[in-house]
């Protein structure tokens, strides 16, 4: 008799090659889908019908196997291979890829999803995203760039809109110094008065009177200050309320910054020569030129004549001209040229200046001038002097810094400690001070002092930037995210997560390329890439999808004829009922 257990065998292996078809089919349908790993389906069989359980051996016979017949096929259920796909190039340093075990994590709403689909973007609010809208998660950084660990936010990158500026912090000089340039013998001599010939002297009456046998003093108010071609009359060379102004004062081969100085009824002629002394940018604390002179700016009482002397050395060298020196009234007409200059001698010596910018916290450029001049030759070597001007330095004047750097008898530089530069940013908005190292050598920037036919020095080196917009950046294979600003500058962004379990083949899909923790996955452990097993990140690049098309088309033709040939099975068992039908009529 025909056996209806055959048609239900074949049924079952026909629902099972049927489910394996549509395994395969998905495999196949996402050959191009990013990151997309493949399944495959597992049968096994149905449990037996047992005919007669067997028998052991005995004495007088030799034992029986079990006679089952079986019942048909089963689905044990689906695996997924979770080895990761070719790393492809995509063009876009904004797509991210992981090359070894681990998931990006991103978040909906309150939830986590993991994913491996890296194609990254940033949405209106900057906020990086994967394709679907889920925010991306990592470590985000503090006010100074450095990554904040341990804590998952969601990562910004505000291209266009996040602007910094970075205060200087070094600068470096290189070139050389001429070892056998003359040496000085002093600086600048210029005598400033009403006329070659003529000092100043204050008005009767003034307050505080001169000493006996001075024609004005360094208390002496500018207002009591007498016309120099009106002597005896009281009529005053100065009047409260005017500027005093020096403009195109040449010093070397440079002019220095305009500066000017408001007049009112308690400025002093000493007010006046601090004035003068500070926009010149005579250094004071170098002690006395080779000559005797002192530099600075300094009143002769008896005389009359304010005395101008400078710093030595050739880029030292101060020009005033009359027209340099004026009286503004409050209406901005020019009252007078105050000063007769009256030049002595000139600053000499080996010299050589440059000079750079330096940018404050703000951003905000900041001039800085440098003269090096030679200060002595001996057995030992040259020793040279630095000084350190800014027309930038608020309150205090040109004159920044000076001192002394030292050579041996072969041009090596001796002097390795760099000098700390100070300059006044007061009322500016910025820190104050901008303090930075000045470095005289480094590397192959090295400051040497050899014989030559001149003195030839360079800015080498300087950091620091002014304003500059994020426009650009790129993933680190660590994760990190850098950022390339528009002066240069690269910062910090963040750091990318990565989530490892300890079964990834029980995540559950959940369809967008994303998965969620299942049962039988684990807790996830997020880090960062490289880390606790997790791999590193490949920026500009995608993981393809790890589909096998020969293997899938293999088993589509193998599930095409197990399904066939259930089917037969099914006609076989229809036949035979069929032919038992017949014997009946």
């Amino acid at each position: 008799m025909a056996s209806t257990t055959a048609l239900f065998t074949g049924l079952s292996g026909l629902n099972a090659n049927s489910r394996n078809l549509d395994v395969i089919g998905n495999n196949i349908a996402n050959v191009n889908t990013t990151a997309f790993k493949s399944s495959r389906l597992m049968f096994s069989n149905m449990f037996s019908r047992n005919m007669r359980a067997g028998t052991a051996p005995a004495e007088t016979t030799g034992g029986t196997n079990p006679y089952q017949i079986g019942l048909g096929v089963n689905i044990s259920g689906t695996q997924r291979n979770m080895t990761g796909g070719t790393i492809s190039a995509s063009g876009d340093s904004r797509d991210l890829a992981i090359d070894g075990q681990g998931f990006f994590v991103v978040q909906r709403g309150d939830t986590q999803y993991y994913t491996r689909a890296g194609a990254f973007r940033q949405n209106a609010v900057n906020e990086l995203t994967d394709i679907s809208g889920n925010r991306v998660l990592g470590y985000g950084v503090d006010e100074e760039f450095n990554i904040i660990p341990g804590i998952l936010q969601p990562l910004e990158i505000p291209t266009g809109q996040l602007t910094i500026a970075q205060a200087t912090q070094t600068a470096r000089i290189g070139g050389n110094l001429n070892a056998n340039g003359p040496l000085p013998t002093g600086g600048s001599r210029i005598a400033l008065g009403g006329s070659d010939v003529l000092g100043f002297r204050a008005v009767a009456g003034a307050t505080p009177p001169p000493a006996s046998g001075n024609a004005i003093e360094s208390t002496t108010r500018l207002i009591d200050v007498e016309d120099p071609g009106q002597p005896g009359t009281g009529a005053p060379w100065f009047a409260a309320g005017q500027k005093f102004e020096l403009r195109n004062v040449s010093k070397g081969t440079r002019l220095l910054p305009a500066a000017s100085l408001d007049i009112t009824a308690a400025t002093t002629v000493q007010d006046l020569m601090t004035f003068m002394q500070q926009s010149l940018g005579i250094n004071t604390t170098v002690g006395n030129n080779p000559d005797g002179g002192t530099p600075g700016v300094t009143l002769n009482p008896t005389t009359g004549f304010i005395n101008v002397i400078s710093n030595a050395g050739t880029s030292n060298d101060l020009q005033i001209q009359v027209a340099d020196a004026r009286l503004v009234n409050p209406d901005g007409t020019i009252a007078r040229n105050p000063f007769t200059p009256n030049k002595t001698a000139s600053a000499d010596g080996e010299s050589k200046r440059t000079a750079f910018i330096a940018y404050d916290s703000l951003g905000t450029p900041v001039e800085i001038d440098v003269t090096m001049t030679i200060e002595s030759r001996s057995d030992a070597g040259t020793t040279w002097r630095y000084y350190v001007e800014s027309g930038d330095n608020a309150t205090t004047g040109l004159a920044v810094s000076t001192g002394t750097i030292n050579f041996d008898n072969e041009g090596r530089l001796i002097t390795r400690t760099p000098a700390t530069v100070t300059v006044n940013r007061d009322n500016s908005g910025a820190v104050t001070p901008l303090t930075f190292e000045f470095e005289f050598g480094g590397g192959n920037d090295t400051l040497s002092s050899l014989t030559d036919t001149t003195s030839e020095i360079a800015i080498t080196f300087r950091d620091g930037a002014p304003i500059g917009t994020l426009t650009n950046y790129a993933v680190g294979v660590d994760g990190t995210i850098e950022g390339s600003f528009s002066n240069g500058l690269i910062r910090t962004l963040g750091q990318v997560a990565v989530a490892t379990f300890t079964n990834t083949e029980g995540l559950v899909d959940e369809g967008g390329n994303l998965f969620r923790i299942g049962a039988n996955s684990g807790s996830p452990v997020i880090t960062t890439p490289g880390q606790l097993g997790a791999g590193f990140v490949t920026g500009g690049a995608l993981e393809l999808s790890n589909v096998d098309l020969g293997e899938e088309f293999i088993k589509m033709i193998l599930t095409s004829t197990g399904y066939s040939a259930n089917s037969r099975v099914i006609r076989t068992a229809d036949e035979l009922m069929q032919q038992l039908l017949v014997l009946g009529r």
